[in-house]
């Protein structure tokens, strides 16, 4: 068999050598014919009873989602099921039916191309993607059409099966969970696709956006995936499949050792103690928050708890999220960050509002301080579940002092209603602010003097600060944590802390990055918030870390102007203890 090599985008570390099992793609197998007009009743109903066919089907994998499974499965699930009710898919392929007198698995593929070809015109790469979901939920209607079933072959015992399809969707990768396959890799999909998400989440190697994979490979092809490199080898040599087998077990230790540290405090060789915290978007997260060994949360993305819905969730229904997490926790500490809605994070608050550049339009904090009445019922569900737990309030997408003015005003505003009320909350609640757009970085010296403490969100910070979409992949190269630009609005910022004895965090992708760690905590960086799975990675780096032997390189390290200088420097300070 001829050995070949395919590149795509790795979501998710780790190395699996398999068979490979190819997933049909039904709409390949879509073919038009002509309906006589006295069957035309009968198709329809066809097509309906498919429709509710697969609405059951989702709605009975919701329901029977494991505990363990991740939080974004059930928010995949609904949006799907969302999807399948709205009337451009439930509705209108009855007329096409009709007009057309063509088949049902016909009709509902051109209403499909239809609305895909309008996600194509839009400009914002997150936005686009989402036309996956559409094209997902399509081809399970086809395949019940087709008399095929939609659910995934269950793999060999030797757990060695590495799924292979045009996309996974989220009601697919339940599977998954339940029968531990060692890999997927999708022709479709991009870092901020759904099956990204859900493959981090799932800690499996993973490969994404590989355009041919799926026409390429064959049923039971040997596959070597390669998460770290994005590299999928198609039936390697036997010397091939040696080195790769040394580099899994090497892969496999590593991770096992990282178990053993587990319980031990993130403290630097030289006695200094660096919170490692975990990131979350909805509550049932907890469980892989706990099984990491965080010691707290350091971000809780509250606007996962209004995405994939149409209404807005009231009070109460965010103080039972904010109190499960805060009792779960206990003592250690639990920062919510208000709502940051808008640009790739939709809500129903957002579909109100369209702009032409949502990634800097009216999202986050600003969209917050337009619309007073929601932020209101935020920042009184917060407060109320704040005597339930260690809470602490994060504002995210600060710019000027004004605006955060306005925010504490708002803030005392829910306090006075909730005395009114004869509400109990924690009158000294913490609040802090994000540090996420070059203004605030540079301001940070003001923004220090009246928060508690400051995050930085590096995700935005970097983008902003080079004018790179980090969606796009013609630009995606340009995207560098390391650019000197990006370290020294970083150094700028907890120099601002530092002086005002505030303490000072990173919670975006950089304080995840185990290479990245012991140039943040000697740049004085006292708090990381990452993905669970990441946090073993970076507290071996910890404990490996001296800040004394540390300072003088990374002084040096931020003097220098050039990436690869930066890079070939970063390397040597890695390799000290």
């Amino acid at each position: 068999m001829t050995s070949f090599i395919i590149h795509g985008i790795g979501v998710s570390n780790g190395i699996a050598i398999g068979k490979a099992h190819l997933i049909s793609n039904a709409l390949l197998e879509v073919a038009q014919y002509d309906i006589n007009s006295k069957n035309i009743p009968a198709e329809i109903k066809r097509f309906d009873e498919a429709i509710a066919s697969v609405k059951t089907e989702l709605n009975k994998i919701r329901t029977q989602l494991p505990s363990d499974a991740p939080g974004e499965l059930d928010a995949f699930i609904n949006t799907h099921i969302m999807i399948l009710s709205d009337k451009s898919l439930s509705i209108l392929p009855r007329s096409i039916i009709e007009n057309e007198r063509c088949n049902a698995e016909w009709a509902i593929k051109k209403q499909m191309d239809s609305i895909v070809n309008q996600f194509e015109q839009i400009e914002d790469k997150y936005l686009r993607e989402r036309k996956q979901d559409v094209i997902q939920v399509v081809e399970r209607v086809i395949k019940v059409l087709l008399g095929h079933s939609n659910k995934i072959a269950v793999q060999n015992k030797e757990k060695l099966t590495i799924l292979v399809a045009h996309d996974i969707s989220p009601a697919d990768a339940l599977h998954f969970k339940k029968h531990k396959y060692a890999a997927f890799i999708t022709d479709g999909g991009g870092v901020t696709s759904h099956t990204a998400i859900l493959s981090r989440s799932l800690n499996i190697p993973s490969i994404v956006g590989l355009q041919n994979a799926r026409s390429l490979i064959r049923d039971n092809d040997l596959i070597i995936v390669d998460g770290m490199q994005g590299v999928v080898i198609v039936n390697p040599s036997s010397q091939v499949q040696k080195q790769y087998k040394k580099l899994q077990d090497f892969w496999n230790n590593e991770q096992d050792k990282l178990q053993d540290i587990k319980s031990k405090k993130s403290i630097t060789q030289d006695g200094n103690l660096i919170s490692l915290f975990a990131n979350i978007e909805v509550p049932n997260d907890i469980d892989a928050v706990n099984a990491s060994g965080a010691t707290g949360i350091g971000l809780f993305r509250t606007e996962f708890l209004f995405m994939n819905r149409q209404d807005m969730p009231d009070e109460e229904e965010q103080f039972q999220a904010y109190k499960k997490v805060a009792e779960a926790m206990g003592k250690k500490p639990v920062i919510i960050r208000t709502l940051d809605s808008g640009a790739d994070k939709q809500t129903a608050l957002d579909n109100k509002k369209i702009s032409p550049n949502p990634a800097l339009g009216l999202r986050a904090i600003r969209l917050c301080l337009s619309e007073p009445k929601v932020f209101m019922t935020q920042l009184r569900a917060i407060l109320r579940a704040s005597q339930f737990g260690n809470i602490k309030i994060l504002f995210p997408m600060l710019s000027s002092i004004s605006e955060l003015r306005q925010t504490k005003l708002i803030l005392e505003r829910a306090k006075a209603s909730l005395r009114k009320d004869k509400i109990r909350f924690n009158e000294k609640i913490i609040i802090g602010g994000m540090i996420e757009i070059p203004a605030a970085a540079i301001s940070a010296d003001i923004f220090a003097q009246e928060l508690d403490f400051l995050s930085i969100g590096t995700n935005d910070l970097i983008q902003y600060a080079l004018a790179i979409d980090r969606t796009d992949e013609t630009v995606s190269h340009l995207y560098n944590p390391l650019h000197p630009a990006v370290l020294k609005l970083i150094a700028l910022t907890i120099k601002s802390a530092q002086k005002y004895h505030k303490s000072i965090a990173i919670c975006g992708e950089m304080a995840g990055e185990p290479k990245l760690t012991k140039l943040l905590i000697g740049m004085g960086i006292e708090q990381l918030s990452m993905h669970p799975s990441h946090i073993l990675s970076v507290k071996k780096q910890v404990l490996n870390s001296s800040m004394k032997n540390m300072k003088s390189l990374v002084h040096k390290l931020l003097n220098l102007n050039e990436v690869d200088k930066i890079e070939t420097l970063l390397k040597k300070i890695n390799q000290i203890n």
